[in-house]
């Protein structure tokens, strides 16, 4: 085969700085340049003779001359005097080569009388000369060398090593980036190889080679994904019989060829669903666009790999844009123009607009379709039902399925067991059994098995639950293997504002408080605390301060990252579904707010917009949000009738309501593009409007599949039926609650009228929006995932597919505009665990947007997500995170969840005030904060201003790759 190297299909740089939004004030005309060597020109910085003046003097009076006044006024003046001579000559700004700066600098080491300084810096530049020369030949004698070595094949036999394709597959993979070196790839991957190699081991070495260059240039990433999609191309192509290699252009004709091979060898091995055949596969493999290859980053195409493609006998006959295709087919099968969908379908999906949830992934297309992300269950208080609610989790959990279990209505520790007249051992027990479970069902081995358990906290049982996860106790009574959260009612909270008194029941004495919400809920649980007055009347209570439940359960958030804090009367009044049943919990991942009960296990599917590929020129492109949204809520409402459903009970009431969760993921990237700090009111701002901008297309697109398909079927008496929208639900959590204990925003921008006139009409699915965490399907499409602030700009990432490299690439193109990228630079981010704020160099602007999540205020964590909540019919996955924490900040934190009206609250991610020396440095501030300069302050205030709690610190990291 020949190889295309014309370079016709070149795409431009990524990430461009125009793309970016970024200053270019350091390159505009006026300013004095400066050519290097390879061509780039870059901004004249007069630091950069500084340092060479000052090396050159260090190299003839020792290393002490670093602290001399005399050196440095000395190095100060010649500067200057550089400066000035070169700016005599071009006043008018221009460009000059570095080797006419470098002369320059040794006429005037020379004038000032320098003689030995002058004589030292001219050794040092003919020694440098020499090792660049040394490099080249020694590349060349490599290359010229490889002919020697031999490739080992399948077989045993021996061949040469091709030269030809090597450079080849190297110079695709560099094809349209900046700032990678393709001659430097294949130089250290020669130097790596032997003779008699096996060829497997010639592209990992490939890959090897260019991961290691991921932390000076983000572009090798995408290098790196490239030289991996050569040998996934090979495995697919042969294992198909199609060809034993390819390079990525001649993909634009055997992508088309792949698919029905692919389709056909799906269904033979039993692994894709025979109706696939039925689809135009010459049509839709017209549609598959190999170019889209290109624009995965390495731990985006390693993940898929590993854990997505199809595979049989561990051979992964799937390659991207086929799989992109299966998936879009598997979710078209019931359209009428099922090859039209598809294409649609496709296009969103490879050209990374949106993702659905890893299970949607997984499956769609196969034979046993279990699309759904999560699945959410009452357990009721008996004991065969106790037992089936884990056989349900078990089946759930073997088909991909996240699970958040609702445990409230089991008796508590010592409560009277009337069949056999003994006493209960509580909830803890069978928790331990589901534990078990979810570790024994590992979802067929591509990620482990997930659930959470749920529990009102009035439970008598609550104390012992807020413990399952402490590593101290009798290991008969802890759960280390799943997660647990708090079900938190108003009246709580209330308490804890106003000191007030707390009471725990058994829920077998006290059996409707599990079903009432707002001020119901409140009435009669103080009419239940009443009758602990009357001996008899309630036989299992405590009553407590609310503060040391809560104490406690802070205590434990911090010291185990469990329960998380989830608050029951928001999800409720707020629910749209209020009249058909009530919200008994949130779901493995804390964005599902649905109904359950013993006849429904809740379902809800999962997909997010990547908010970044809608920010064109710095703004967000709203017509473009609207394509994909119609786009994506079709999709999602499909999964419903398509998806597999192992338990009768998910069936009936996934049909019934028809909910789905359209949901975010890098938000982070959109504040980057726009040029935003996180720490900003601008922040907050873009949260609203690009929440409120997703419901309006959100709420819309449903409405117009309630037109084409039907209302779901238990719309009426729905909020949704009354013309009340996400925004106007709020006025219900308020009026319940009362202003004193909540703080919330009702500004709108668009235009809600005629959609609450819409909506009365009919609406496809009872719940629309929800934002899940992203973890693995943002890697995939290369952006930060869902709504969190950046973890560190450089560190090292592990999942279930390896190691990888992670750098901030929009800070690395500032760096570059600002000429600040280079080797120290690199250093110094390793130095202060991918931080900037210690970093001096850096202007102080770009310290502000390039904060990491340690150095954000949770103020604005939380204010974006009370601004974005208003417009969500379920809730988010909010992490919130704090450096140098205390219980203190922890109060303060989660008071101003609860009273800036957020429904549910996820991972804390907690680092400590201080940090381990690090023993090849001297001085290691890290991230730690200072009490002196904390830019971490926050406070709880009333809109009015008056404060409600004190100032702390704030934050730190998660990664759940469950649910979505």
């Amino acid at each position: 085969m020949q190889t295309d190297l014309t370079n016709k299909n070149q795409k431009k740089p990524v990430l461009e700085a125009a793309d970016l939004n970024l200053d270019l004030s350091v390159t505009e005309p006026g300013r004095l340049r400066v050519i290097k060597r390879n061509g780039t020109v870059v901004s004249y910085i007069e630091d950069k003779i500084t340092i060479a003046i000052t090396k050159a003097f260090l190299a003839v009076e020792g290393s002490t001359a670093a602290v001399s006044s005399r050196i440095h006024d000395t190095v100060a003046s010649l500067t200057t005097q550089i400066t000035a001579t070169l700016k005599h000559r071009m006043p008018s700004g221009g460009t000059i080569h570095i080797e006419e700066i470098q002369d320059q600098v040794e006429m005037t080491l020379m004038r000032a009388g320098e003689q030995k300084v002058a004589r030292d810096y001219v050794i040092y530049r003919d020694a440098r000369s020499k090792e660049r020369a040394a490099h080249t030949a020694a590349k060349e004698m490599f290359i010229q060398a490889h002919p020697s070595i031999r490739i080992t094949l399948a077989d045993g036999s021996l061949t040469p090593l091709d030269l030809n394709r090597l450079n080849n597959i190297i110079t695709e993979a560099c094809e349209g980036l900046a700032n990678v070196d393709g001659d430097l790839i294949q130089y250290e991957t020669i130097k790596n190889l032997y003779d008699g190699v096996a060829l497997n081991d010639v592209n990992t070495a490939l890959v090897m080679t260019a991961r290691t260059m991921v932390e000076r240039e983000p572009n090798y990433s995408f290098v790196t994904a490239r030289l991996l999609m050569d040998t996934i191309r090979a495995e697919n192509l042969n294992f198909l019989n199609i060809t034993d290699s390819a390079t990525h252009h001649e993909m634009a004709y055997l992508y088309a060829k792949a698919l029905p091979v692919y389709i056909a060898k799906g269904i033979e091995f039993e692994l894709l669903n025979p109706i696939l055949a039925t689809f135009n596969l010459e049509k839709l493999g017209k549609a598959l666009n190999y170019e889209r290859d290109q624009k995965f980053t390495y731990l985006g195409l390693q993940t898929l790999y590993d854990r997505y493609f199809i595979h049989k006998d561990g051979i992964r006959f799937e390659l991207p844009q086929v799989f992109f295709m299966r998936v879009a087919m598997g979710l078209a099968i019931e359209e009428t123009h099922k090859e039209k969908r598809a294409i649609e379908f496709y296009n969103l999906l490879s050209a990374f607009d949106y993702m659905p949830s890893t299970p949607t992934l997984f499956n769609a297309g196969t034979l046993r379709p279990q699309l759904s992300s999560c699945y959410l269950t009452t357990v009721p208080d008996d004991l065969s039902d106790i037992y089936k609610a884990i056989h349900d989790n078990a089946m759930l959990s073997k088909f991909a399925g996240g699970l958040g279990n609702d445990w409230t209505q089991v008796r508590a520790l010592g409560s009277h067991i009337k069949g056999t007249n003994g006493k209960s051992q509580g909830v803890v027990p069978f928790l331990k059994v589901v534990n078990d479970t979810a570790v024994a069902v590992n979802q067929g081995g591509k990620r482990k098995g997930a659930v959470c358990a749920y529990l009102e906290i009035w439970h008598m049982d609550i104390e012992e639950f807020i413990e399952l996860r402490k590593n101290t106790g009798d290991d008969r009574r802890r759960t280390h293997d799943m997660n647990t959260a708090n079900w938190i009612p108003d009246l709580f909270m209330k308490r804890v504002f106003d000191n007030g008194k707390w009471t725990l029941f058994s829920p077998s004495e006290v059996p409707d408080l599990h079903d009432l919400t707002g001020k119901t809920f409140e009435e009669r649980y103080e009419h239940y605390e009443a009758l602990t007055d009357h001996p008899g009347k309630i036989k299992l209570f405590k009553i407590m301060p609310a503060k040391d439940l809560w104490r406690k359960m802070l205590s434990m958030l911090f010291e185990t990252g469990h329960p998380w804090l989830t608050f029951k009367d928001p999800c409720n009044l707020r629910s749209p579904q209020q009249h058909v049943g009530v919200v008994h919990s949130s779901n493995l991942c804390t964005e599902i707010t649905l109904h359950t009960n013993k006849d429904e296990i809740a379902v809800c599917n999962l997909g997010s917009i990547n908010l970044p590929n809608h920010i064109i020129s710095g703004t967000l492109d709203t017509a473009k949000l609207e394509s994909t949204v119609n786009t994506a809520v079709r999709m999602l409402d499909n999964v419903i009738d398509i998806n597999y459903y192992s338990v009768p009970q998910a069936k009936n009431s996934n049909f019934k309501h028809r909910p789905i969760g359209l949901g975010i993921m890098g938000f982070q990237d959109a504040l980057y593009l726009q040029h935003i700090p996180y720490s900003s009111e601008a922040a907050v701002n873009f949260s609203d409007r690009s929440m409120e901008a997703i419901s309006y297309y959100a709420i819309q697109a449903s409405c117009a599949l309630a037109d084409e398909r039907g209302a779901y079927e238990t719309f009426h008496g729905s909020l949704w039926s009354k013309g009340i929208l996400p925004l106007d639900s709020q006025k219900i959590l308020v009026a319940q609650r009362s202003r004193k204990y909540i703080d919330v925003n009702f500004s709108e921008t668009l235009d809600w009228s005629p959609v609450r006139t819409r909506v009365k009409k009919g609406i496809r699915n009872s719940n629309i929006m929800a934002i899940a965490p992203t973890a693995t399907i943002a890697n995939i499409v290369g952006v930060s995932q869902s709504i969190e602030p950046t973890y560190q700009n450089l560190y090292v990432k592990s999942n279930l597919s390896g190691e990888f490299t992670v750098i901030n690439p929009y800070l690395i193109r500032d760096l570059k505009i600002h000429n600040l990228w280079d080797s120290v630079m690199i250093n110094d981010l390793k130095y202060y665990d991918g931080s900037v704020q210690q970093i001096k160099r850096i202007p102080q602007k770009l310290k502000e947007i390039y904060a990491t999540a340690f150095e954000v205020n949770a103020k604005w964590i939380v204010d974006a997500a009370s601004r974005r909540q208003k417009w969500i019919d379920q809730a988010q996955s909010l992490n919130l995170y704090i450096a140098g924490v205390s219980g203190k900040k922890l109060d303060m934190i989660y008071r101003m969840a609860w009273y800036r009206g957020l429904k549910t609250t996820y991972y804390l991610r907690a680092l400590a005030a201080t940090s381990t020396e690090k023993s090849t440095i001297h001085n290691s501030t890290l991230n730690s904060v200072s009490s002196s300069n904390c830019s971490n302050d926050v406070s709880l205030t009333t809109s009015a201003g008056q404060a409600l709690l004190p100032k702390a610190c704030v934050i730190d990291e998660p990664t759940c790759e469950a649910c979505q």
